[in-house]
Protein backbone atom coordinates (compact mmCIF):
# COMPACT_ATOMS: atom_id res chain seq x y z
CA UNK A 1 0.00 0.00 0.00
CA UNK A 2 3.06 2.33 0.88
CA UNK A 3 4.38 1.67 -2.71
CA UNK A 4 1.07 2.25 -4.23
CA UNK A 5 0.68 5.56 -2.39
CA UNK A 6 4.36 6.67 -2.85
CA UNK A 7 3.65 6.21 -6.79
CA UNK A 8 0.82 7.82 -7.15
CA UNK A 9 1.99 10.95 -5.08
CA UNK A 10 4.87 10.58 -7.72
CA UNK A 11 2.33 10.64 -10.51
CA UNK A 12 0.89 13.58 -9.02
CA UNK A 13 4.16 15.93 -8.11
CA UNK A 14 4.49 15.47 -11.91
CA UNK A 15 1.50 16.05 -13.45
CA UNK A 16 1.89 19.38 -11.45
CA UNK A 17 5.44 20.28 -12.84
CA UNK A 18 4.14 19.64 -15.95
CA UNK A 19 1.20 22.05 -15.99
CA UNK A 20 3.64 24.57 -14.46
CA UNK A 21 6.16 23.87 -17.07
CA UNK A 22 3.46 24.62 -20.10
CA UNK A 23 1.68 27.26 -18.26
CA UNK A 24 2.85 30.12 -20.26
CA UNK A 25 2.88 28.39 -23.58
CA UNK A 26 -0.77 27.44 -23.67
CA UNK A 27 -3.34 29.83 -25.74
CA UNK A 28 -7.06 29.67 -25.43
CA UNK A 29 -8.30 30.10 -29.16
CA UNK A 30 -11.37 32.68 -29.31
CA UNK A 31 -12.96 35.09 -31.30
CA UNK A 32 -13.82 38.64 -30.92
CA UNK A 33 -16.91 38.09 -29.59
CA UNK A 34 -15.61 35.71 -27.08
CA UNK A 35 -13.28 38.00 -25.77
CA UNK A 36 -15.96 40.87 -25.75
CA UNK A 37 -18.02 39.00 -23.91
CA UNK A 38 -15.38 37.46 -20.79
CA UNK A 39 -12.24 39.90 -21.09
CA UNK A 40 -8.91 38.59 -20.18
CA UNK A 41 -6.25 40.12 -18.15
CA UNK A 42 -3.00 40.92 -19.28
CA UNK A 43 -1.00 37.86 -18.04
CA UNK A 44 -3.71 35.08 -19.75
CA UNK A 45 -1.90 34.15 -23.08
CA UNK A 46 -4.55 34.12 -25.80
CA UNK A 47 -5.19 33.42 -29.73
CA UNK A 48 -7.44 35.05 -31.45
CA UNK A 49 -8.66 34.91 -35.04
CA UNK A 50 -10.85 36.77 -37.88
CA UNK A 51 -10.90 38.61 -40.65
CA UNK A 52 -8.99 41.86 -41.43
CA UNK A 53 -11.13 44.81 -41.12
CA UNK A 54 -11.30 47.02 -44.31
CA UNK A 55 -9.41 50.32 -44.12
CA UNK A 56 -7.91 49.23 -40.32
CA UNK A 57 -4.53 48.28 -41.42
CA UNK A 58 -1.63 50.78 -40.71
CA UNK A 59 1.63 49.30 -41.23
CA UNK A 60 4.70 50.69 -39.92
CA UNK A 61 7.22 49.85 -36.65
CA UNK A 62 4.52 48.89 -34.77
CA UNK A 63 1.21 47.75 -37.15
CA UNK A 64 -2.38 48.21 -35.85
CA UNK A 65 -5.44 46.64 -37.58
CA UNK A 66 -8.39 45.53 -36.50
CA UNK A 67 -9.58 41.56 -36.13
CA UNK A 68 -13.22 40.59 -36.75
CA UNK A 69 -15.80 37.29 -37.01
CA UNK A 70 -18.23 39.95 -38.20
CA UNK A 71 -19.87 40.38 -34.63
CA UNK A 72 -17.39 42.32 -32.77
CA UNK A 73 -14.07 43.91 -33.79
CA UNK A 74 -10.47 43.93 -31.41
CA UNK A 75 -7.97 46.20 -31.91
CA UNK A 76 -4.73 44.36 -33.10
CA UNK A 77 -0.96 46.08 -32.10
CA UNK A 78 2.03 44.23 -33.02
CA UNK A 79 5.63 45.19 -33.57
CA UNK A 80 7.71 43.23 -35.93
CA UNK A 81 7.50 42.07 -39.89
CA UNK A 82 4.03 41.43 -40.88
CA UNK A 83 3.12 38.59 -42.83
CA UNK A 84 2.75 39.70 -46.91
CA UNK A 85 -0.32 37.88 -46.81
CA UNK A 86 -2.00 40.56 -43.62
CA UNK A 87 -4.53 42.65 -45.92
CA UNK A 88 -7.81 44.22 -45.18
CA UNK A 89 -10.58 41.03 -45.68
CA UNK A 90 -8.10 38.19 -45.54
CA UNK A 91 -7.55 36.10 -42.14
CA UNK A 92 -5.43 36.30 -39.56
CA UNK A 93 -4.46 34.65 -36.20
CA UNK A 94 -2.65 36.63 -33.61
CA UNK A 95 -1.21 35.66 -30.62
CA UNK A 96 -0.55 37.87 -27.45
CA UNK A 97 -2.37 38.79 -24.57
CA UNK A 98 -5.17 41.86 -24.12
CA UNK A 99 -3.28 44.94 -22.42
CA UNK A 100 -5.45 48.41 -21.36
CA UNK A 101 -8.32 46.76 -23.94
CA UNK A 102 -5.67 46.29 -26.98
CA UNK A 103 -4.71 42.84 -28.29
CA UNK A 104 -1.05 43.28 -28.18
CA UNK A 105 0.14 40.31 -30.36
CA UNK A 106 3.57 38.49 -30.19
CA UNK A 107 3.11 36.49 -33.00
CA UNK A 108 0.91 36.95 -36.55
CA UNK A 109 -0.04 34.39 -38.86
CA UNK A 110 -1.98 34.73 -42.04
CA UNK A 111 -4.66 32.56 -43.36
CA UNK A 112 -3.21 31.07 -46.29
CA UNK A 113 -5.56 28.32 -47.40
CA UNK A 114 -8.28 29.68 -48.52
CA UNK A 115 -10.55 26.95 -47.66
CA UNK A 116 -9.84 26.68 -44.25
CA UNK A 117 -11.87 28.81 -41.70
CA UNK A 118 -12.57 28.45 -38.26
CA UNK A 119 -16.52 27.03 -37.86
CA UNK A 120 -17.38 30.08 -35.91
CA UNK A 121 -16.16 32.80 -38.14
CA UNK A 122 -17.22 30.64 -40.90
CA UNK A 123 -21.16 31.29 -39.37
CA UNK A 124 -20.64 34.57 -39.17
CA UNK A 125 -19.60 35.25 -42.42
CA UNK A 126 -22.65 33.60 -43.81
CA UNK A 127 -25.09 35.33 -41.35
CA UNK A 128 -23.46 38.54 -42.51
CA UNK A 129 -23.55 37.90 -46.40
CA UNK A 130 -27.54 37.02 -46.23
CA UNK A 131 -27.97 40.61 -44.52
CA UNK A 132 -25.94 42.19 -46.98
CA UNK A 133 -28.04 40.32 -49.18
CA UNK A 134 -31.16 41.24 -48.60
Amino acid sequence: MALIGVGAGLMAAAAVLVSVAFKDTIAFFVTPTELAAAPRGPDERLRIGGMVVEGSLQKGVVNHFRLTDFETEVEVRFEGVLPDLIKPGQGAVADGRMVDGVFVASEVLAKHDEKYMPAEIEERVMKAKEKVGS
